[in-house]
């Protein structure tokens, strides 16, 4: 079952109407082995993706939030991302390096709303990556708490 979503996620995600990486309406740019060279997402063609809601903890909040995005293994199975390292970088050019197990193991997701209001530039937004903190113990230690990348808008997948 869900190999088959997955396979409609791809199909969704590659012919979304997301353009090149120049585009000056993207907030998301993903480049390096992706299908295709660099693709680029607007606000719209994330929320035209299958949603997922995550409730956790954070370092960075008080008690426990509702985040809303899609999640990291499927955008980047949709693009056919192909490498173990994704570099995630913020407008800050903030940057980490984040192995790919990690979305594999973990359903980690790009949140783009927090308990139901959209993600402001001014507050972490307008995508953050998001751990399950609270449902793994593992997560709570202090070397995922630096791959949290608030104000993301690149991936690099080497």
């Amino acid at each position: 079952m869900r190999n088959r979503w997955a396979a409609g996620l791809a199909v969704i995600l590659l012919t979304a109407p997301h353009g090149a990486a120049g585009d000056g309406d993207a907030i998301l740019r993903i480049t390096g082995n992706v299908t295709g060279g660099a693709v680029a997402f607007d606000l719209d063609d994330l929320h035209d993706l299958p949603r997922v809601t995550l409730e956790t903890s954070t370092v960075v909040t008080d008690g426990i939030h509702r985040f809303t995005g899609v999640l990291m293994r499927d955008l980047l199975a949709g693009v056919e991302a192909d490498g173990d390292t994704v570099t995630a970088t913020a407008l800050n050019d903030y940057a980490v390096d984040i192995p790919v197990a990690d979305f594999r193991d973990y359903d980690v997701i790009v949140a783009y709303a927090m308990d139901g209001t959209p993600l402001d530039r001014a507050d972490k937004g307008p995508l953050w990556i998001v751990y399950p903190r609270d449902d793994h113990t593992a997560l709570q230690d202090i070397r995922y708490d630096y791959r949290w990348v608030w104000q993301l808008a690149r991936l690099d997948i080497r």
